[in-house]
């Protein structure tokens, strides 16, 4: 029998490469988690930030239900697995939201960016204490890098002095929550659909920021518009529902520590899109700072070589 066929049958048993799209999906997340900044900015201007935030929460949460439902997804979550989402939907959208908005209604939407992109040095120390994720020298350097980098991008902004430290207070506080909420997502893991985990978790923070929502604010103080409009279509869709969808999943494939260094990208982005949209000033020297930022995330998040095994 003739072996003509025999290139042929060897090239179908040649794998293909498996396309990586895990550099897409960090891209989008990092997209649509710095213009969320802008897309607050705008929404607290012609809204209470909790009444805002209330219903975002609420929406988002009734429509990943909603169509779970229609779709007929299989509940595989325990008890304890709602329970730890519903944790989570306080951590990070109650609390990190509620403050970061009541921030953002005396502080720019490029410094909010650039205090909650600290996040990344915060969660590495928490992660190496209560997580076991490894501290190395490289990982020290890169979040030095991007500590350097963020400060360089803002240093100026800071000296003109045109944010109100009350606002900066809350957006601390907002940034003390989004740590929190890391380290117990990655501590308690919880099992099961993140995409109907999200639905609890926006359902739970919708619940927590009502009561606070309605006795600290005024429905009549909501200034109806097309942009406000637009920037809660956004937050529902393309924050509450996508972007933390992301985050998870980058949370889950990444680590803590690596998944957070991508925060430090937030400031020259948040910033550049505050310019575009917002007509928020920024100096072309302040995006130089991309520079140490995006060596000190190559440092964090680049994967440990495995060592080589002895000869015997």
């Amino acid at each position: 029998m003739s072996s003509a066929s025999s290139p042929a049958a060897t090239s179908m048993s040649v794998p293909r490469t498996r396309f990586n799209t895990l550099p897409l999906l960090i891209a989008l997340f990092c997209l649509l988690w710095s213009y969320a900044f802008v897309a607050g900015k705008i929404g607290v201007t012609d809204c209470p930030p909790l009444i805002l935030l209330a219903a975002r929460f609420s929406l988002a949460g009734v429509l990943i239900l909603g169509i779970s439902l229609l779709r007929r997804d299989q509940w595989d979550l325990s008890w304890r697995d709602a329970a730890v989402f519903a944790v989570l939907g306080v951590a990070n959208n109650a609390l990190y939201l509620g403050l970061g908005y009541t921030g953002l209604k005396t502080v720019s939407a490029g410094l909010g960016a650039l205090i909650v992109s600290a996040n990344p040095v915060f969660t590495a120390m928490l992660a190496a204490m209560f997580l076991g994720e490894t501290m190395t020298l490289r990982k020290v350097v890169g979040l030095v890098l991007g500590i350097v980098g963020v400060a360089f991008i803002v240093w100026h902004r800071l000296k003109v002095g045109t944010d109100s430290p009350h606002g900066i207070l809350f957006t601390l506080a907002s940034l003390a929550s989004i740590v929190a909420g890391t380290v117990l997502f990655k501590l308690l893991a919880p099992k099961g659909s993140l995409w109907i985990g999200n639905g609890i978790q926006n359902i739970a923070g919708g619940l927590a920021v009502m009561p606070f929502a309605f006795t600290l604010s005024s429905v009549g103080d909501i200034v109806p518009s097309m942009r406000l409009a637009g920037a809660f279509a956004f937050l529902v869709l393309g924050g509450s529902i996508l972007a933390y969808l992301l985050w998870f999943h980058l949370l889950k494939v990444c680590g803590a520590t690596a998944a957070s260094a991508y925060h430090f990208l937030m400031p020259p982005l948040g910033m550049l899109f505050a310019y575009l949209v917002l007509g928020e000033h920024v100096e072309f020297r302040d995006l130089l700072g991309i520079i140490p930022v995006a060596l000190g995330i190559y440092l964090v998040t680049r994967p440990t070589a495995p060592a080589k095994a002895s000869a015997a």
